[in-house]
Order: C-alpha cells, then structure tokens, then sequence
C-alpha cells in the first residue's frame, strides 16, 4: 500500500491502535494528523489536541485540519469503567459528529474507518433501538433519544460499540452513493493497549476466564493497525459498509 499525497487524520492518536496506524501510515508516506486529548508519544505531520465528548470542541478541532483529508480514522474511545454518558459522547456521539463536520473535506474515493468491538456482536438484539438512535439527527437529539432510552452502565461500552456497527452500517451506502466516501469498521478483540486492564474489570474474571481458552492471546496493536490502514487504501476501494473482525478467530468460536 501506498499513501504518498494523502493525508489522514486519526482520533486517539496517542497511544494503542492510533499511534501504530499513525506510525505505519507515516512509514507508507501519508500525511498524518493526529487528535487526542493527550500529548502525542510519535511523530506525526499535525497534532490538534481536543476533547471528543463535546461537539464545540470538535468543531474547534475540525476548524484546525486541512481542507482536504483523503481518511479519518475514528480510533479514539474510552472504557467501560467511564460514565456511560462519557461513553456515549465519546464512542459514539462524537464521533459520529466529527464524521458529519468533515464529509464535506473528503474527496471521492476518501474513507472513513471507525473502530467497533467484537463485543459490539450482539447488536442484532437491539437492531431496532440502534436504528432509531442512528436516525438522531446530530449530537444534542442523539443526548435528547438516550435520556428517554438510559443505558445501564454495566453493558454501555458493548451497546453503544453496537449502535456504531449498525450506525456505520447503515449511513455508509447513503454517503458512497451521494459522496463516494467509503465507511467501515473493524471489531477487534482484546488488544494489548493502556486500557487493556479496564477491560478486564469492566468484564469480570469469570467472563475473561471462561473466554480465555477461545484465543490464543490478546491481539497486539499493530496487528491491528494494518487492517485499519488497507481499509483507508485505494486497495479497499470497493469496500463499504463493512464490519471486519480483527480478533485471531475469537468470533468464530461463538457459532
């Protein structure tokens, strides 16, 4: 893959799956911009620090990146061990309002990437709820839906990767269509990053010791990484609309 004259942009570049897709893309000759609330530990081509659980803030940062961008990957996320009204803003609502503040710089053939969650699997179950909330029009109607629709905090990380999945899912052909920017995901498993530990607790030892034999190991991130930059590639190009595991055949256990 080549990335030489594009440039992308990557939410939660500071650290886990952003910095290692930042850091292979740079090496493939993107340009790179990264966002995040903290200080980036790489180099990168730009940095815009911001806080992606306000939609003021995003539009502050969108008003900061080139008036082109052939990518953006949507890496960035908190835990489930956050408020589940943190993790709605961050992991679904904001990101969503970033993807809509910078359709209109991706040219045709750009994409976007959004990182699920092999626990957002179960999202067949609450089909019709996650299409409602994909039909919110922006961040404050979707806030507006879930004070009438409060998720409990004990499963909010797997319902709003959920909502994510069937949101990307189903906008994806609408924006290919009108714009011919292509919108995926990828649904990693556990991956060796910072907030690795958070996943544990959020889960419980029994639920991590009962699923332990069906892996051969938590996924590292730069395994990780490349998936998600072939996915922005003129390789992909016909790619849209898509879910992709990246989990060492973990899902494949559970049919």
């Amino acid at each position: 893959m080549s990335f030489h004259g594009k440039t992308i942009v990557i939410t939660g570049s500071s650290s886990g799956i952003g910095a290692e897709t930042a850091r292979l893309l740079r090496q493939q000759g993107a340009r790179v911009i990264g966002v995040d609330r903290n200080d980036p530990m790489i180099t990168l081509d730009g940095f815009v620090r911001a806080d992606l659980s306000e939609p003021s803030a995003i539009d502050a940062a969108v008003a900061q990146l080139p008036d082109r961008i052939d990518a953006l990957c949507n890496i960035a996320g908190v835990p489930g061990t956050a408020n589940a009204d943190l993790v709605a803003r961050v992991n679904y609502l904001g990101l969503r309002h970033l993807c809509q503040r910078v359709l209109d710089r991706l040219p045709e053939g750009g994409a976007i990437v959004n990182i699920a969650s092999i626990l957002g699997a179960e999202w067949p179950l609450r089909l019709a709820q996650h299409k409602a909330l994909a039909e919110t029009a922006n961040f404050e109607d979707g806030l507006a839906w879930l004070a009438g629709q409060p998720v409990p905090q004990e499963t909010c990380y797997q319902y709003f990767k959920e909502a994510l999945i069937v949101w990307t899912v189903t906008q994806s052909q609408k924006w290919f269509l009108e714009k011919g920017v292509r919108m995926n995901c990828v649904a990693p498993g556990p991956v060796f990053t910072p907030i690795l530990g958070d996943f544990v607790a959020m889960l419980g030892e029994e639920r991590v010791q009962k699923d332990a034999h069906r892996m051969k190991r938590p996924a590292l991130a730069d395994e990780i990484a490349p998936v998600v930059a072939f996915l922005c590639s003129d390789a992909s190009r016909w790619i849209s609309g898509v879910n992709l595991p990246v989990d060492g055949g973990l899902a494949s256990t559970y049919l």
